[in-house]
């Protein structure tokens, strides 16, 4: 099973039914299965953003492993604020640049995002993210 990282909107979108792009999201992921990896940053909007109810459901399915959480250290922050420095016309959050970050370390270039940010970040060598949720939009 391939891992591709997710960002925030494909997850609430998965967990609220009355979220605009949850048929998409839902859709997506059952015909494609992906070993969904994501940070504490992300899960943290993700709870913030759900309604209580749903946010307990999305805990449940990522502690039975639904989706893999990744650790940033403390060493990692100054690349962290880095990213943020670098992107702060868009303005890059906290959870974005998290991503970007375990993307670098992991060497992942693929994301699950409802986000246009991620056609602007960009890895190592200039390389853009590949995201299939902005492709299946169109």
């Amino acid at each position: 099973m391939k891992n591709i990282l997710v960002d925030s909107g494909p997850l609430v979108a998965l967990f609220d039914r009355d979220d605009r792009d949850h048929r998409r999201v839902k859709d997506y992921l059952e015909r494609h299965p992906l070993r969904l990896v994501t940070t504490w940053p992300v899960l943290t909007e993700v709870c913030a953003l759900l309604p209580r109810r749903a946010g307990l459901d999305f805990l449940e399915y990522a502690a039975r492993g639904g989706v893999r959480v990744e650790s940033l250290a403390e060493a990692d922050l100054s690349g962290l604020l880095a990213l943020s420095r670098k992107y702060a016309d868009r303005p890059m959050d906290f959870a974005d640049a998290s991503l970007v970050a375990l993307a670098m370390k992991a060497g992942l270039d693929a994301i699950l995002s409802l986000d246009a940010d991620f056609s602007v970040y960009r890895l190592p060598g200039k390389k853009p993210f590949k995201n299939p949720l902005a492709l299946s939009r169109k």
